[in-house]
């Protein structure tokens, strides 16, 4: 289980506001949700699954913001594959805090 974290951003488009694009973004996650969890901070993406599978569905939200007016997109991508022991979203989180408890 591994887990991406990324960030797209479309460059050359008439505002500053990306949120119709990342509005996409979570409708093309939410046709995953069987095969990934995913949760949307206010600066990025995270992905938790198969590796592989995220980052098709990466790739596929990179290629998805193409459009007449955007020509150029920029994605930020940050991969954290654990592999001595299973790595969630929960379980990083709850690592940190039960030490900031101590």
């Amino acid at each position: 289980m591994a887990m991406i974290e990324f960030s797209v951003v479309p460059l050359g488009t008439k505002t500053a506001s990306v949120s119709k694009y990342v509005a996409e973004a979570i409708k093309i996650l939410e046709s995953y949700k069987d095969k990934v969890k995913y949760e949307l901070t206010a600066m990025g993406t995270i992905i938790e699954g198969d590796l592989d599978t995220a980052m098709k569905i990466v790739l596929e939200i990179h290629n998805s913001i193409f459009s007449d007016e955007v020509k150029r997109v920029v994605t930020s991508i940050k991969i954290d594959d654990r592999r001595d022991k299973e790595l969630t979203l929960d379980g990083k989180v709850q690592s940190v805090l039960s030490k900031v408890k101590k």
